[in-house]
């Protein structure tokens, strides 16, 4: 399909399929601010309540290049708008709840009952907006044994299982590069407001939405919880794929070049061996099936992995990609980042930032063929939109009360 086709039918009136949906966020550091983003993103008009210092994600390192602005920040914060407030005095908990009176969501990742502890948490919200979907993002949730205890991402990868088996087979467990917990925790959250959302739309019932980074990473640890909980044997398997090979890295001839093999069917191991030059090996009862190769793991990845070793990186991905074996080269960012196909997916958006710098960030994933989503304001300075939303509210302007 051509790109033009897909957007044929694309509207442009609007910022997303979420326009007209308002929310209302008090959040720091990725997972809650990730939830607040997606929904941003996809059109809601999402306002950021933050201490007048400012949240951590500010401050973060790596910063633009001759900036003091934080990528994180820019990445997680862009399409919303910024209030500055104490939440936790008298004047700001007031102008909280009335903001809060007329939206339709908040989303909030303080440690559990912190905000209720200032008379933000979820009952007092309710009483004064009835139907809203107030969704609270944390490491642990809102109850169970250690509900209360602080959680970063790594501290989620390292309770949940999920480090212990990351990493190589004879070394240590290892934490993912990224904030996988993090992400995840943070697209659960829009998920969980945009399903409570549908309920609301039939019942006119609002409810509180409960998301842990520790629940997050079990939920996306394929089988392995499962097989825990059965008894049965787990183990660290680095690059391979656990249950199919070959699936594997391999290196190619050409200095540093590796390439991931994923040969799942017996149709794609038919079609290798022959690329391979290995006809030989086709009737080879070792190999007939997907668990019999299984049982012969070593040998296989050794066959696979001596052929490589004497390949171009392009004629194993030519060859194979040619013959329907799913293959893709071991890339770094700077390559995977301009590649033409994430150019051509238009994954990259270049961005004016507040201080004036144009940035290339990374662009809403999901497309939509009829309301299309885009970065349609960069991350705002902290307390920009403070005067035009206090006169929203009626206030009398920028500086009154707790917004500065």
């Amino acid at each position: 399909m051509r790109k033009d086709d897909f957007f044929r039918d694309a509207r442009t009136d609007l910022a997303g399929p979420l326009e007209g949906i308002r929310v209302l966020e008090a959040t720091t550091s990725w997972a809650g601010p990730m939830a607040a983003c997606l929904l941003a993103d996809y059109g809601a008009d999402v306002v950021k309540i933050e201490h007048p210092d400012g949240e951590i994600a500010r401050y973060l390192q790596p910063f633009v290049p001759d900036s003091r602005l934080s990528l994180v920040n820019e990445t997680v914060n862009r399409n919303k708008r910024s209030l500055t407030l104490d939440m936790r005095s008298d004047e700001g908990r007031e102008l909280f709840l009335r903001l809060a009176s007329r939206v339709d969501v908040v989303v909030e990742n303080f440690k559990p009952g912190t905000l209720a502890e200032w008379g933000l948490g979820y009952p007092q919200v309710r009483d004064v907006k009835p139907d809203i979907v107030y969704v609270s993002v944390s490491g642990f949730g809102q109850f169970g044994p250690l509900h209360d205890r602080p959680g970063y991402d790594p501290m989620a990868q390292a309770f949940s299982g999920w480090m212990s088996l990351n990493g190589a087979e004879d070394g240590a467990p290892t934490k993912a590069s990224t904030w996988i917990g993090d992400d995840l925790a943070g697209i659960h959250g829009a998920l969980g407001a945009l399903a409570a959302l549908r309920h609301r739309d039939r019942t006119g019932e609002g409810q509180h939405v409960d998301v842990a980074l520790v629940d997050a990473l079990l939920a996306h640890s394929n089988t392995f919880p499962s097989m825990a909980r059965l008894g049965m044997p787990l183990r660290r398997t680095g690059n391979q794929f656990p249950v199919i090979v070959p699936f594997n890295v391999y290196r190619c001839v050409d200095s540093d070049s590796y390439v991931y093999i994923g040969a799942a069917l017996d149709s794609h191991w038919l079609k290798l061996l022959r690329i391979m030059d290995r006809q030989d090996l086709e009737d080879d009862t070792r190999f007939a099936d997907l668990n019999l190769r299984l049982e012969h793991r070593e040998l296989v990845d050794q066959l696979v992995a001596e052929w490589c070793c004497k390949q171009p990186l392009h004629s194993v991905l030519e060859r194979l990609a040619e013959a329907g074996i799913p293959v893709a080269p071991i890339n770094d960012y700077p390559t995977a980042t301009t590649d033409p196909h994430v150019q051509a997916r238009d994954m990259f958006q270049d961005v004016e930032l507040s201080d004036g710098r144009v940035v290339p960030l990374l662009a809403p994933t999901t497309k939509f063929s009829r309301t299309p989503v885009r970065i349609r304001s960069a991350a705002p300075a902290l307390g920009a939109d403070n005067e035009a939303l206090l006169r929203e509210l009626g206030e009398r302007g920028g500086g009154e009360g707790d917004a500065e």
